[in-house]
């Protein structure tokens, strides 16, 4: 039985010649290393405060937002698949689910990844930088979808009969209703990162995870999401597939960078300073 492939690095099929040492110094960039925590912290706070300061300060473009949310809600009315509305009152109707969901859509969408991104860091070192690449890529491709293709969500729709659950309910759930509407651009729902970042951590959890009730979780959890996004009227369906498309842009780019995909490296980095 043949054993497990190996991970060759780049420089592995580099001849050597004049730029070798050039050649050398850019393939080390691009092996796993173990990544250096106070890095990694610092580098994911600041990407964050990046993300965020950006995604707000897209020019809250009302009546352009609302065109296009009317455009997808007849395109999915055209593609049978406008089911939004009714999701979003029959849960809307039992209350501890609804405001479940509600905190569920404020919350895990960080705690969950960045849960992932510590496990990896713990337990995968030499494939974190691979799938946090992922991760960041996927994220700032979204912030042109923000600038290019304003939308608003359709609990934002007037006429079209949603229901804002947060507002309703009283309830933390969204940085874009109530009170804290005035801290975020409500119209910066196209593509949606909460399927974007859940996809990544229910792949990174089933491909990397050895027990199958954590492989099961993986595959769970972004169906959950995707239901939530929905449900609280925070999303449209092709917001959703916008958002896989911002992830498969993601893979693409590490895949290139890597020359593989991010489970094929091996589990354990070379250790700091190694060369």
């Amino acid at each position: 039985m043949p054993g497990p492939r190996r991970y060759r690095a780049p420089s592995d099929s580099l001849p050597w010649g004049p730029f070798a040492w050039g050649r050398s110094a850019w393939d080390r960039l691009r092996s796993p290393r173990h990544p250096r925590l106070w890095f990694e912290i610092l580098l994911i706070a600041l990407s964050y405060w990046t993300y965020s300061l950006i995604r707000n300060a897209v020019p809250e473009q009302k009546a352009a937002a609302l065109r296009n949310a009317d455009w997808i809600l007849r395109a999915e009315e055209t593609l049978g698949i406008a089911v939004e509305q009714t999701i979003n009152k029959a849960v809307n109707s039992v209350t501890w689910l609804v405001v479940g969901m509600n905190y569920y859509y404020a919350t895990l969408h960080f705690i969950v990844t960045i849960g992932v991104l510590v496990w990896l860091y713990r337990w995968h070192p030499g494939r974190y930088a691979a799938t946090r690449l992922v991760l960041f890529a996927t994220t700032g491709v979204a912030l042109l979808g923000y600038y290019l293709y304003p939308l608003a969500p359709p609990r934002l729709m007037p006429g079209e009969g949603f229901i804002d659950t947060v507002l309703v309910h009283d309830t933390w759930g969204s940085m874009a209703s109530g009170n804290l509407a005035a801290m975020s651009n409500q119209y910066a729902a196209m593509p949606s990162m909460h399927i974007g970042w859940s996809v990544w951590c229910g792949i990174t959890i089933a491909t990397l995870a050895r027990p199958l009730w954590a492989k099961a979780l993986g595959v769970l959890y972004p169906t959950l999401t995707l239901i939530v996004i929905v449900a609280t009227a925070n999303h449209f369906w092709l917001d959703a597939v916008g958002g896989m498309l911002c992830l498969t842009f993601g893979y693409g780019l590490s895949y290139a960078w890597y020359r593989t995909a991010s489970y094929r490296l091996p589990r354990h980095a070379a250790p700091l300073g190694a060369s």
